[in-house]
């Protein structure tokens, strides 16, 4: 159940660099890049992060909107697309795909979910549906109800409790590493990232749930109602 591609180890936490002269365009010796400091910063935050988003990243997100052009001509140079939401202020990296099937040279590497990550993802995708169709500007939801989500799924063979529930925590912690839940001042509580819905679209919904249902055997239901969760955005 591949369903991301990302450059590095994943999600981390924003640097700031200091004692750079920002209105030059050379900033060292022997320098010959054509971005200025914001725009390289920006461009190496789409490299390194599964995503950027208005919300997570906020001066990236900035320059990203100010230069797209010039961030999306230097990531096709290296056969990567860059893909932009605008509505939810979020943006991301994937592969270029070549006319007539021809493969490009990549420097992504496919990371696919467990199925524990997978259950996870799709609980938040529906409950940031949900609360966002309800009228919250955030979405927010507790560890124990995820893991608890995840254990309602145990196929009925399955007798490792202890291991299945130490299962779901890990991939409670894998998503808040890939930055799609955001901790809060409780430890025990995230705000659902608005890029789930982004990176997890209805095609890609679809097939993950195909994929679990195969392998397990078990119906993966959303919680709320089908005719929202799968009708197309803007419908």
């Amino acid at each position: 159940m591949s369903i991301d591609t990302e450059l590095g180890s994943g999600f981390d936490e924003v640097e700031d660099f200091e004692i750079v002269d920002e209105r030059s365009v050379s900033l060292f010796e022997g320098d010959e890049g054509g971005l200025e400091y914001a725009q390289r910063q920006a461009l190496v935050a789409l490299l390194k992060q599964r995503f950027i988003s208005a919300r997570t990243h906020p001066r990236d997100w900035q320059a990203l909107v100010e230069h797209e052009r010039v961030l999306r001509s230097r990531l096709n140079d290296l056969f990567l697309d860059l893909a932009v939401d605008r509505d939810r202020e979020v943006a991301w990296k994937r592969q270029a795909v070549a006319e007539g099937g021809a493969r490009f040279p990549t420097l992504l590497h496919d990371t696919a979910w467990s199925r524990e990550e997978t259950l996870v993802l799709v609980h938040l995708r529906d409950r940031l549906r949900a609360g966002l169709a309800g009228g919250d500007a955030r979405v927010y939801v507790d560890r124990e109800d995820i893991v608890d989500y995840v254990g309602s799924y145990r196929p009925a063979h399955a007798t490792d409790e202890s291991g299945d529930e130490k299962r779901a925590r890990n991939a409670v912690t894998a998503i808040a590493k890939a930055g799609l839940l955001i901790v809060t001042a409780s430890e025990d509580r995230f705000e659902i990232s608005e890029a789930v819905e982004a990176l997890l679209p209805l095609e890609l919904l679809q097939e993950l749930l195909e994929a679990l249902q195969q392998a397990n055997g078990t119906t993966v239901k959303p919680e709320t109602a089908e005719a929202d969760l799968f009708e197309e955005d803007g419908a």
